[in-house]
């Protein structure tokens, strides 16, 4: 038997700023971080695309919106104050066709209701930012957005938080609640608050303390390309007009913190919840509750999930996701792009009494604890002030 005042389940960044603020706030209590993994980050905090987003895709009155902007900052703070890399090569958004102009409009209300730096740039403008860039006679120009390494993020919050005296229980994830214990693949829990961050398995956990009955995770696999010397190099990101009925941004161009790029990614529905690679982490529990999930939206989903679908099945022929980049830049050719990064799992929620993905953070709690089921991308970006909104959510239910 162990004892915690708090116990978290999750080491990735949502988990370990979760972690920080709760010691931060009560420095006389305990707090241990519960991971399965033997290291932290294994998962999406360390196959996540690394880009600190500004803000501006989403409606001022979202969650999203608001810890995305203000995460932009907190993190890009967070590097340097460490002395970690950043790349502050900003973002171009572009319009294939005139079409695109009416939603570029509303990307820069948007911006502009959510205290976000835009700037509506001409064509000949973007194409100085950067000279191999395709647009339809006019972009956004996001100055700031960046990149970072994940990795040596959540490597340096992890350390803080040792140094905070938070404790991190390794290789000893979660099995099941039993009264008012927690039982872990190693030990058995006595915790006087538990706070579910786990990502993929959320709702499942969340699910034997009462919450999550309308809410299901939906994976959805993640694959980035990268070029080579010949063809990789840009100054900035870019990405394309998105549709913002959709969660996902569309196969855009990332330019990493050591300033290579890759394309991606692609939203590919996974059919168990670590499916990264051929039958690595196959659960076959999951692929009946997933299949039966995804057989349901394929036929009633708002959000046209069959269409979303095939579309995305088709990225994983390369020469396709290629094509796709090729209408953002010039002179984009297959040759240039062959290798494959690590998988990266979104879990997302979806709402199975609406059948409509949730579309921003969503958490549950009550005096015992609390839930993160929603905490989709950017969650990365957003990490600081969402933690900090979390431990609001609790305090008021322990009160």
């Amino acid at each position: 038997m162990a004892t915690t005042d708090f116990l978290v389940v999750g080491g990735g960044i949502i988990g370990i700023a979760i972690a920080r603020e709760l010691r931060r706030r009560h420095p006389d209590l305990s707090v241990t971080v519960l991971e399965k993994e033997p290291a932290c980050g294994r998962h999406a905090s360390g196959r996540n695309s690394g880009v600190l987003h500004a803000g501006f895709y989403y409606t001022a009155d979202s969650l999203k919106a608001r810890f995305t902007r203000d995460g932009n900052r907190a993190l890009a703070a967070y590097c340097d104050a460490k002395g970690l890399p950043i790349n502050r090569c900003g973002k171009l958004v572009v319009a294939r066709t005139a079409a695109d102009h009416p939603q570029m409009d509303e990307l820069l209300r948007r911006g502009a209701a959510n205290g976000v730096a835009l700037e509506s740039i001409s064509e000949a403008d973007a194409k100085r930012i950067e000279p191999r860039v395709k647009t339809c006679e006019r972009a956004i120009w996001s100055p700031a957005t960046a990149t970072a390494d994940p990795g040596a993020v959540l490597a340096a919050m992890r350390g803080d938080a040792e140094q905070e005296g938070i404790a991190f229980a390794l290789a000893d994830g979660f099995r099941r609640r039993r009264g008012d214990e927690v039982e872990s693949a190693r030990t058995t829990w006595r915790a006087g608050y538990v706070v579910n961050a786990a990502g993929l398995h959320a709702d499942r956990i969340a699910r034997q303390y009462g919450f999550s009955e309308r809410y299901r995770i939906l994976p959805f696999k993640g694959l980035y390309l990268y070029g080579d010397d010949a063809g990789g190099h840009f100054n900035t990101n870019i990405y394309p007009v998105p549709d913002l009925r959709n969660p996902f941004l569309g196969v855009h161009f990332t330019v990493t913190v050591d300033g290579h790029a890759k394309i991606g990614p692609t939203a590919i529905p996974a059919f168990w919840r670590e499916q990264y690679a051929g039958l690595s982490g196959f659960d076959a529990r999951d692929l009946a509750e997933i299949a039966a999930l995804q057989c349901g939206l394929l036929f009633s989903a708002g959000f046209e999930f069959r269409r979303l679908a095939v579309e995305e099945l088709r990225k994983y022929r390369r020469r396709h996701l290629v094509a796709l980049a090729g209408e953002l830049a010039t002179d984009v050719r297959p040759e240039h792009w062959r290798r494959w990064g690590r998988a990266g799992i979104r879990a997302q929620l979806l709402d199975i009494r609406t059948r409509k993905l949730e579309m921003d953070f969503v958490i549950e709690g009550d005096d015992r604890s609390m839930h993160v089921l929603n905490a989709v991308s950017p969650g990365w970006t957003c990490s600081l002030p969402f933690a900090s909104f979390v431990v609001d959510a609790i305090e008021r239910q322990r009160s």
